[in-house]
């Protein structure tokens, strides 16, 4: 089995690579970051979508490039690797990917193109407070067409004009009670923009009152639709957290190397070499099982519930190691505000909660292998 990208996904990392580093510079994180004013970076967003990179696990007859999850998963790396500013994993990785999953014909028809062109950008809102969403905590209610209630923390909320929400369409706490719904957010839908962590990469709540909506998929399979999105996204997003692990350790490096104390470079010394050497280790780790879910997402094998919550959680655990410890070995200026190191700081805390928590993703992990081994 060839856990590798051929010849021309690479050419295509290669290309993404030297686009974001021409067109995504720190300070183009940084700009968004310090304004509050500014959801995200329109123009480089535009830019991402004339490059293709939208349109990448798109089918053609819907706008898009039909190239495959391999080469969107590629893409991800390079867009965690440059921190962009953009919210394309709310409108790709988790509404495109819910349209893919569940959507009629006459949905995709409808939204699809518009993700892929940019007209529209899309999120995924199902959470209204602590916990894993369920029956017993999800009050936001479909009924008529509309829906009432309200969502916490969505990513890139403000921003969104589609909005697939995890709502209550009938009484009891049973898993059928919830479904999931496409919401316009043309009408109906306040957005309340809340301060992270990281505020490059914006979160909202979203309050809905009367919002025009329709069923996607069927009554009551929200809770395994959502499971499914999730577990593509999580894919996904450990590549994007790879790759912020990787600019993280290779920033960590180059410090090493060029910094000097007592007249010799900072990297010589035995507990630098071990801390670069655990970020290798955590970050080649990380790669290993995000390859192993890009092959699991790739061709809708039965073991993607796994590769996914794998992938989910060494791709965590990976970008928030590197992260952190790239500050460490920048020292003293590696806490300053000058110094990007934060920045890669910040977006691993954010991401390791955007699909639930480490937590919540290591309990599905230990699940997700209790049943395989039942199942040898």
């Amino acid at each position: 089995m060839e856990f590798d990208f051929n010849e021309d996904q690479k050419m295509l990392r290669d290309t993404a690579r030297k686009f974001l580093e021409a067109e995504c510079a720190p300070d183009k994180v940084r700009a968004i970051l310090d304004d509050d004013s500014k959801t995200y970076d329109e123009g480089l967003y535009a830019k991402l979508v004339e490059m293709g990179f939208t349109g990448a696990a798109i089918p053609e007859e819907f706008g898009g490039l039909g190239l495959g999850y391999l080469e969107l998963c590629v893409i991800a790396e390079e867009l965690g690797r440059a921190l962009a500013p953009v919210p394309f994993a709310s409108s790709i990785f988790l509404a495109a990917e819910a349209l893919l999953i569940a959507g009629s014909d006459a949905q995709k028809a409808a939204w699809l193109p518009k993700l892929v062109s940019g007209e529209a950008i899309g999120t995924l809102a199902m959470s209204e407070g602590n916990g894993v969403p369920s029956a017993r905590n999800t009050d936001t209610r479909l009924e008529g067409g509309k829906v009432n209630g309200v969502k916490a923390v969505v990513p890139d909320g403000a921003s969104a004009n589609l909005i697939v929400a995890l709502v209550r369409t009938s009484s009891g706490d049973s898993a059928k009670s919830l479904s999931l719904a496409l919401v316009d957010a043309s009408s109906g839908v306040t957005a309340t923009s809340q301060h992270t962590v990281d505020p490059s990469r914006k979160m909202a709540d979203l309050s809905f009152d009367g919002a025009s909506a329709e069923l996607l998929g069927g009554e009551g399979e929200g809770l395994s639709l959502l499971e499914q999105i999730l577990d593509r996204a999580a894919v996904l997003t450990a590549f994007e957290q790879l790759g912020g692990a990787t600019r993280a350790l290779e920033m960590g490096v180059d410090y090493a190397k060029e910094r000097f104390a007592f007249g010799r470079q900072i990297g010589s010394y035995q507990a630098i070499k071990h801390m670069l050497a655990d970020m290798y280790v955590s970050q080649e780790l990380a790669r290993s099982n995000a390859y192993y879910g890009a092959w699991a997402l790739s061709t809708d094998a039965a073991e993607l519930p796994l590769a996914a919550a794998t992938a989910r959680v060494s791709g965590t655990q990976a970008f928030q190691h590197c992260s952190k410890n790239n500050i460490q070995t920048h020292g003293g200026m590696g806490f300053t505000w000058e110094v990007d190191a934060h920045l890669y700081y910040r977006r691993s805390n954010h991401l390791a909660l955007t699909l639930g928590s480490l937590r919540q993703w290591k309990d599905k992990l230990a699940t997700q292998l209790e049943k395989q081994n039942q199942a040898a």
